[in-house]
């Protein structure tokens, strides 16, 4: 186990703007045929607007985060955890890179959603898959 703190598998700041997906621990699954899961919560940071949800992160959804990773370092734009039961991120691109539009939208509790720009270096991706590697080695999930 590498961290027993909070780990923060999103981390989309810039420009006095964040959206952080933060892991907070582990769930484990009460009844089969159920699956455990992270949680934790999404925080939105902006000068305009603050706010959080909490989270629920399963197997599937780490697995779809790094598909997303590998599609949103391609170029293309991206939904993670699109038509899901819960909160959806959509991060889109500017064309020359340098800047993401990411989009939290709550479609199942509050129905909000929010658009936040931050910067987009190179760097973060290497640092993305650091941050996804760093939540399976910390909290493996086993399916159900």
């Amino acid at each position: 186990m590498a961290s027993e703190g909070p780990i923060d598998l999103i981390s989309l700041e810039g420009e006095g703007n964040s959206v952080i997906v933060r892991i907070t621990g582990r769930q484990s699954a009460q009844d089969p045929p159920r699956t455990d899961a992270l949680v934790g919560e999404i925080l939105v940071d902006t000068a305009f607007v603050r706010g959080s949800i909490a989270t629920w992160i399963f197997p599937e959804d780490l697995t779809e985060w790094q598909e997303a990773l590998d599609t949103l370092d391609c170029g293309a734009d991206v939904v993670w955890r699109e038509d899901s039961r819960t909160t959806e991120v959509l991060i889109s691109r500017d064309p020359d890179g340098e800047r993401a539009h990411v989009t939290i939208a709550d479609r199942s509790m509050s129905l909000t959603s929010v658009t936040v720009t931050v910067a987009l270096a190179d760097a973060w991706f290497d640092d993305a898959y650091h941050r996804l590697d760093q939540v399976l080695q910390t909290w493996p999930l086993e399916r159900a």
